[in-house]
């Protein structure tokens, strides 16, 4: 439900090792053929000087980490840095069995007997955090590779942490935050957008100033949307039949660049900037060239807000949500907010400025914000 508010797309597979113990087995049969493991006693170990390209992930050699090696050695195990394939069994955890007895599979070969089982032995993408480039992913690396005596995969993809207020998340601190909490004070798009204005490799810092910036930079995106409705009229055009312009073609340039998102973010709102310039040295039908730049930028802003998951409501709609959601929260009656601004219409007509502006001051202090069109007066929520 979290990920469907932030639209995340659901998963093909969702597979848990439980599931899966027969073909893990299988693969720790083929390790053992091809001489990558060996037994010791109820327990299976893969033998990491077996594999030639060991340490190739993390850039660590296997001679540097045997030589200053601090864990804690297994007396089973031929070299320290030789780790468990399978765990005989032991009083109080799960077991299963196996050629070997019964007993449970170790951390890392769980994940190398899924992703061959569901995705094949060569993945384009794998990702995770960076606590997992070693020793996990390494394992992983060796336990595939060894196995299917194929390049694992082509691109890795480590993400950096999310801190709290400059102090690294975690239950113990008491600074744990859930997704389903962060939904009730923030727009799903702006926890999208907090995230994405930052490279995936950095680290963040989640702030409440942070998500305030996040929200206003939302609320721009949508402002000049709607704002390009009102100088170039509605949106009609299908995206195939229009040509990609200039903000799209940088933007994929930026997005090739290892997902550079926090650039492409900045592209977004430099050309928001320039283009908001443009309209306000106005836009009508007379002037074609204009006409045609902003509905090119509107339909790459579409294009951009469909891989980004951002500025893909209705304008209307996003404000009209916003609106609902400071009304509820501010406590405030809608239907007192419209008779005010009725009253100042009528203030306004009667050229009664002073009395306008009281009425301004009361709305602003609701954190109601008005705004004077031509075709009449409209409000939005801070």
């Amino acid at each position: 439900e979290d990920m469907g508010a932030l639209k995340v797309r659901q998963a093909t597979h969702e597979p848990k090792a439980t599931d899966h113990i027969a073909q893990i087995i299988d693969v720790i049969r083929l390790l053992l053929e091809k001489g990558h493991a060996y037994e010791a006693g109820a327990d299976v170990f893969y033998a990491v000087d077996s594999f030639n390209d060991y340490g190739k992930l993390s850039g660590r050699r296997l001679e540097d980490m045997q030589a200053g090696a601090r864990v804690a050695v297994d007396e089973n195990k031929r070299y320290p840095f030789d780790f468990v394939l399978w765990k005989g069994a032991k009083p109080g955890e799960p077991m299963w069995n196996s050629p070997w007895g019964k007993g449970r599979p170790g951390w890392h070969i769980e994940c190398s007997a899924m992703s061959a089982f569901f995705l094949g032995h060569h993945l384009d993408i794998h990702g995770g955090g960076k606590d997992l480039i070693f020793p996990h992913h390494e394992n992983e690396i060796a336990q595939s590779e060894g196995a299917f005596g194929e390049r694992f995969v082509n691109v890795w993809v480590h993400n950096g942490f999310v801190k709290i207020d400059q102090e690294k998340m975690s239950k113990s601190l008491g600074n744990f935050l859930m997704i389903k909490d962060i939904l009730k004070q923030y727009h799903p798009e702006a926890i999208r957008l907090f995230l994405l204005s930052n490279h995936y490799r950095s680290p963040i810092d989640f702030t409440e100033q942070a998500m305030i910036e996040a929200e206003t930079g939302l609320e721009k995106i949508y402002a000049f949307l709607e704002r390009i409705t009102q100088s170039a009229g509605p949106d009609t055009e299908d995206l195939d039949q229009q040509e990609p312009g200039e903000l799209w073609e940088r933007f994929c340039e930026t997005m090739d660049d290892d997902f550079n998102t926090a650039r492409a973010m900045g592209l977004v709102f430099d050309t928001i900037r320039q283009l908001n310039r443009i309209m306000d040295e106005g836009t009508d039908a007379a002037n074609g060239k204009k006409r045609a730049r902003l509905e090119s930028v509107r339909a790459d802003l579409k294009r951009v807000g469909l891989v980004m998951g951002i500025g893909i409501e209705a304008p209307s709609y996003f404000f009209e949500q916003k609106k609902a959601k400071a009304l509820e929260r501010e406590a405030i009656d809608k239907a007192l907010v419209e008779r005010l601004i009725t009253e100042r219409v009528q203030a306004r007509q009667q050229k009664n400025w002073a009395w306008a502006d009281q009425i301004r001051g009361e709305l602003a202090a609701m954190n109601i914000v008005l705004e004077d069109r031509p075709e009449g007066t409209v409000w939005k929520a801070k």
